[in-house]
C-alpha cells in the first residue's frame, strides 16, 4: 500500500497528526484496504484521502477546524461508544469530527473500521457489528 504523508505532518500541524494516527489504526484494523486520495479538486487538489475494502470504509479529511472521519455505510454500523458525532441525519454515511482537544478511542475506531469491513464483504459471521433495519 502506497501511503501519502503531507509535508504538514512534519511542521507538527495538528490536524496532519491526528490523521496519520487515523490512517495507522485502519491499517491496523484493515491491513487488506487500500489507501487512495479520490475527487480531486481546484479547492482541494490533493484530493479526499480514502481507504476501500470490498467498496469504501472512510474518507479522511482535514478542515480548519477538525479532522473528518466519515464512513460510507455508517448508518449500518453498530456505534456503542457514541463517536458519531456528524451527518446523524443522513441514511447511508455516518461522520466522526474530531477537534484538537478531542480524545482518541482507539478501540472503538479499531472496532467501527473492522465492522465497516464486514459490512462490505456481507460476512454473515459479523453482523452483530450491523443495525438491523438500517438503510444501505
Amino acid at each position: 500500500m502506497t501511503v501519502t504523508r503531507s509535508k504538514s505532518t512534519a511542521s507538527g500541524d495538528w490536524r496532519a497528526e491526528r490523521l496519520s494516527q487515523l490512517r495507522d489504526l485502519i491499517r491496523q484494523a484493515a491491513p487488506d484496504a487500500v489507501e487512495e486520495r479520490k475527487w480531486k479538486k481546484p479547492s482541494n487538489p490533493s484530493g479526499v484521502t480514502t481507504w476501500s475494502d470490498h467498496g469504501i470504509i472512510c474518507t479522511g479529511e482535514i478542515y480548519k477546524d477538525k479532522v473528518k472521519l466519515t464512513f460510507a455505510k455508517g448508518a449500518s454500523l453498530v456505534d456503542p461508544h457514541g463517536l458519531f458525532n456528524a451527518s446523524l441525519d443522513g441514511k447511508v454515511r455516518r461522520a466522526i469530527d474530531l477537534k484538537q482537544s478531542d480524545p482518541l478511542d482507539e478501540q472503538a475506531i479499531l472496532q467501527l473500521v473492522r465492522a465497516a469491513v464486514v459490512l462490505n464483504q456481507g460476512d454473515a459471521d459479523g453482523q452483530q457489528f450491523i443495525q438491523t433495519g438500517a438503510a444501505s
